[in-house]
């Protein structure tokens, strides 16, 4: 017996309708199977031919119309009755193996592409683990910037204490000669506490002196008074 099966709806492409149909026809002994996704004018269909015992046929038809595959969308199913050729359940197996290898292809280049940018990526891991254990040390230094910003801020008082070193530098330079008249003073102090008493003998001194010194002065007008005598100039 053949038959020819037409499958339509909104999703019978593309959710593993021609294999769910194989493994039907697989389990029910059918020896002859195909299917084949197809475009019509009611949307998605997909196309089965099946030649075998009657009694497996109607097995076949029955489960058809009652299972389903996960996620698909079914409007109609039709059964015809069918005279051409069918192909052998095993050519159809191989033919549905070469059909998933071509989809597989892409899918594969594309692992692989995939691949070698994950192993690109992951030959930067030590120069990544490097920069990452520089965490620390960022952090640290980052935790100064405050401590650094007041040290900056303090930049004009320190320009300021700095300009003002070639001043302090001649004040330093004139230390020692401050210190040698500081020295002195001790021998200055010592010098001025002796002035009273140096004004005492001067007075003193002039004191003794001032008796014989008009004594001396009275004798030297009394000769002076002689000699003008004997001179005749009186």
């Amino acid at each position: 017996m053949k038959l020819k099966i037409t499958i339509t709806g909104p999703k019978v492409n593309d959710v593993g309708y021609r294999y769910f149909l194989l493994g039907i026809a697989m389990s029910n002994r059918i020896r002859m199977f195909e299917a084949h996704n197809m475009r019509s004018s009611e949307g998605q269909a997909v196309l089965a031919f099946a030649d075998g015992d009657e009694e497996a046929i109607k097995a076949f038809c029955a489960q058809i119309e009652t299972e389903r595959p996960a996620r698909s969308e079914v409007s109609n199913i039709v059964f015809d009755d069918f005279q051409g050729e069918v192909m052998r359940i095993g050519e159809y197996a191989q033919f549905c193996a070469t059909i998933q290898l071509n989809k597989a292809i892409p899918v594969l280049l594309d692992m692989r592409d995939d691949l070698r940018a994950v192993r690109k990526n992951t030959d930067l891991i030590p120069q990544i683990k490097a920069n990452t254990d520089a965490i620390p040390q960022i952090k640290a230094n980052t935790d100064a910037i405050p401590q650094i910003k007041a040290n900056t801020d303090a930049i004009p008082q320190i320009k300021a204490n700095t300009d003002a070193i070639p001043q302090i530098k001649a004040n330093t330079d004139a230390i020692p000669q401050i210190k040698a008249n500081t020295d002195a003073i001790p021998q200055i102090k010592a010098n001025t506490d002796a002035i009273p008493h140096v004004l005492g003998e001067i007075k003193g001194l002039r004191d003794d002196i001032q008796p014989g010194y008009a004594n001396n002065f009275r004798q030297v007008q009394a000769d002076v008074r002689a000699i003008k005598e004997r001179l005749g100039m009186q």
